[in-house]
């Protein structure tokens, strides 16, 4: 029963047709009809039904006792040969699927052997057959199709909103725009990436363009901080910081300054299993979430920049926003509602968990790095130089300086000073504006031509034009206030205080007058916070000159 047409016809409808035929006369145009109606039904000819009518009521031919089990050699042998041949045809397999014959297998097992755990296993000369080892490979599930078949997806929801967000980057479709913010000269035009991130629970999407130069930690945490942030748009109050980022394990994640943040911001992070960890598993399938927004933005609005482009970041993440709210209101996957509403409508009981302000996350940016501090008490990074304390003149210290600032601070032995500041020159961005002129193609034939003279309104890409059905969000929603005192930079002493507080005024406290030490004493009595400290101090000299002129 191996023939096409046998196996396109089910063995019941062949014994319904013989039925239906043996109750009509022999001479019957009623026979043909029914014949033609079956070929037409499984899209063969007539001829190939009445051959599978002809062979359907045949004997078939018996099976010995021991049909289906090796005779030449012992089960167990053959299992063991037929393992050994199928791990030998897996470990060669390349990219491309290629992979060892049978019949060379067989020919390496006989001559030389293979290493196992157990020692070399070699086959006996002339037993082991290319026909019989297929077989049996198919048989006991050990082919190439079902070693190399990916294991089963696991599909996962999370409970609530914000307990977990997929993050992904993509290149865009659009590649590079006509005016980057910046370039650097070494590198060349950077690549127009697409950012984003998915709640799990509710399929809601948030997504920005960055240009860059590949994978690196300081867009993606300024895209984070964006994501985590209240927008400005009324109309898209998707804001706080998850319980998990899922993600790829790329530089991102393997960044130490983005482990630190996440840990400081209270947020875990997990990887997916890259491709080839588990069976042949595509890493695309781990992610599905937030690959389908790439594939739908990338679809539904990218394809219209074929009328307009963008000239700059900041008109692409304009018009993709507005993209973005008709997107989040469109059906949930598996919810009567709309995205937004399922966000909207599963918070924790205790709300969301508010973000910090962008200055407490600059703190939190700060790379790691071990340097030796030069003679001069100065050390430089990336062509900045910043002056430290004398005492850590030629010593090893673990530097911390801020990916989006230009603080610096230093560890040694446990203990962290700071911040300083560069000392001499500007900051070097290495960035500089650039313009990208335009070519226009030429006309190559009527349908280019024809595209070239097609209009859209602009409107598709701006939304100006769009009409929200308003969206029934609470009057406040529920937050989780930020502990940002936990996090600020304290004094270690009320003398490093004061030695900050004198460095700061730029003269000793000892010429101060009683009234402003004893000023600097209460302060320093209520709160060693630097930020609070110094905050106080300054504007309590700031009013006292003031106060002063104005007397004079």
């Amino acid at each position: 029963m191996s023939s096409g047409w046998r196996k396109q016809i089910p063995a019941d409808a062949l014994l319904q047709l013989r039925q239906r035929l043996d109750h009509l006369p022999r001479k019957s145009p009623e026979r043909a009809t029914q014949v033609l109606a079956m070929a037409e039904l499984y899209g063969i000819s007539t001829t190939s039904v009445y051959r599978a009518l002809k062979d359907f009521l045949k004997p078939h031919a018996t099976h010995r006792a021991d049909h289906g089990k090796p005779r030449v050699l012992s089960k167990p042998d053959m299992e063991r040969y037929c393992e050994l041949i199928a791990a030998l045809k897996l470990r060669t397999t390349n990219k491309q699927g290629r992979h060892l014959s049978t019949k060379r297998a067989i020919e390496l097992l006989e001559d030389y052997g293979v290493e196992t755990a157990q020692g070399i296993v070699r086959a006996p000369q002339g037993v082991l057959t290319r026909s019989t080892i297929n077989e049996y490979l198919t048989r006991w599930h050990l082919d190439q199709p079902r070693l190399r078949r990916q294991p089963p997806a696991v599909r996962f929801q999370a409970e609530r909103s914000n307990d977990c967000w997929q993050f992904d980057m993509s290149p865009s479709d659009l590649k590079r725009i006509e005016k980057p913010d910046w370039i650097n000269p070494e590198k060349g035009e950077p690549t127009l990436m697409l950012f984003s991130v998915v709640d799990d629970r509710s399929g809601v999407a948030y997504q920005e363009y960055h240009c860059v130069y590949g994978e690196d930690a300081e867009s993606a945490l300024r895209f984070l901080f964006n994501a985590m942030a209240p927008k400005r748009e009324e109309e898209f109050p998707f804001q706080g910081r998850p319980l998990l980022i899922y993600l790829d394990n790329g530089p991102v994640a393997k960044s130490r300054v983005f482990q630190n943040v996440m840990l400081a911001l209270g947020i875990e992070w997990q990887t997916h299993i890259p491709a080839g960890k588990d069976g042949e598993r595509v890493t695309a399938r781990s992610k599905g979430k937030v690959e389908r927004p790439f594939r739908t933005v990338k679809e539904a609005h990218e394809t219209l920049y074929h009328f307009h482009k963008p000239e700059t970041e900041q008109q692409a993440n304009e018009w993709l926003m507005r993209y973005l709210l008709r997107y989040n209101r469109q059906d949930h996957r598996s919810e009567p509602h709309s995205r937004i509403e399922d966000w909207l409508a599963n918070f924790p009981p205790e709300g969301i968990r508010e973000m910090c302000a962008w200055e407490q996350f600059c703190r939190f940016a700060r790379e790691p790095e071990r340097r030796k501090v030069g003679i001069d008490a100065r050390v430089s990074v990336e062509g900045t130089t910043y002056e430290v304390e004398p005492d850590l003149a030629g010593e090893t210290v673990l530097l911390l300086w801020g990916l989006f600032d230009s603080e610096l601070f230093v560890e040694y032995e446990g203990a962290r000073t700071g911040p300083y500041y560069p000392v001499s020159g500007p900051i070097p961005l290495n960035r500089y504006r650039t313009f990208k002129r335009g070519a226009v193609g030429e006309r190559a034939d009527r349908i280019r031509s024809l595209a070239d003279q097609l209009k859209l309104p602009i409107a598709a890409l701006s939304g100006e034009e769009l009409r929200l059905v308003p969206l029934a969000i609470p009057g406040e929603l529920a937050t989780q206030p930020f502990e940002a005192e936990a996090h600020e930079y304290h004094f270690a002493s009320i003398v490093a205080a004061k030695l900050a507080i004198a460095d700061d005024l730029a003269q000793p406290l000892a010429k101060l007058a009683s009234v402003d030490r004893a000023f600097i004493d209460q302060v320093l009595k209520e709160t060693l916070t630097r930020r609070i400290v110094l905050a106080r101090i300054r504007d309590y000299f700031r009013h006292k000159k003031s106060g002063e002129d104005h007397a004079s």
